[in-house]
């Protein structure tokens, strides 16, 4: 009986091990990137990027209609809205937002950079802690996606015809 629940804690140490190996706890200073592009990923498997070459990183940009302004009012509101989600910076073409898990506090951080004559965004999501984030930035993005797509497709409610 004792060798049965010792198995069942071995998956979850190896887990956490994963998690808090290569372990940083400040915000990357590279992570808003050199010459206005997003920092690349780590070659590690907690990192999803717009501007990545490989597919294990990639994950597709953002895109919108309409005006920088108001894809930026629309990304803000949903981030905004997101468990978690703190603002930490932004510019005319850049917004940087911080992500923290509720329950290990863990913080990952989440670029978007505005490209206004191809109506996109390029966007970076990356854990500072661990080597694997178990699919959370992909996730968390694509959950912004769908979040920002409905938002820019909405249109107002129409009043009944008479």
């Amino acid at each position: 009986m004792q060798a049965e629940v010792m198995t069942r804690k071995i998956p979850i140490f190896v887990a956490i091990a994963l998690m808090l190996s290569n372990c940083t706890a400040n915000r990357p200073v590279d992570a808003d990137g050199k010459n206005g592009k997003l920092a690349a990923c780590p070659d590690r498997p907690n990192c999803v990027s717009s501007l990545s070459d490989d597919k294990e990183h990639f994950i597709a940009t953002l895109t919108y209609k309409g005006s920088m302004a108001e894809a930026t009012a629309h990304l803000l509101s949903v981030l905004d809205q997101m468990k978690g989600a703190k603002i930490v910076s932004r510019t005319d073409t850049t917004i940087h937002a911080e992500f923290t898990s509720t329950v290990f506090g863990f913080v990952d951080d989440v670029d978007f950079r505005f490209d206004a004559a191809d109506r996109r965004i390029d966007l970076r999501s990356a854990s500072r802690v661990g080597y694997t984030d178990f699919g959370v930035n992909r996730k968390r993005i694509e959950e912004i996606r769908r979040r920002f797509q409905a938002a820019t497709t909405s249109e107002p409610s129409q009043s009944p015809t008479q």
